[in-house]
């Protein structure tokens, strides 16, 4: 068995969907609605990270973030 920290979660599928969720909501961010989109594809990033999906619930939280300026950008660009 992996060597693994006494205080590190085993990762769930439940985790796992919410980080591969979180993911879907970044590009939906870009396309749709950034400032929907965009925090609830940061809430589900950190908590698939938080449920034992680590380092991929972080990178799925920073994408919606990223992803979130990226369509706020192409809004005001849109609309300029």
């Amino acid at each position: 068995m992996a060597d693994m920290h006494a205080s590190a979660r085993p990762r769930s599928n439940a985790a796992r969907i919410c980080t591969i969720v979180a993911f879907v909501f970044a590009a939906l961010a870009i396309f749709l609605s950034p400032l929907i989109f965009g925090v609830l594809g940061l809430i589900l990033g950190i908590v698939g990270a938080v449920l034992g999906d680590k380092p991929l619930g972080w990178y799925a939280a920073a994408a919606s973030v990223v992803g979130a300026i990226i369509g706020a950008v192409l809004v005001a660009a849109l609309l300029n």
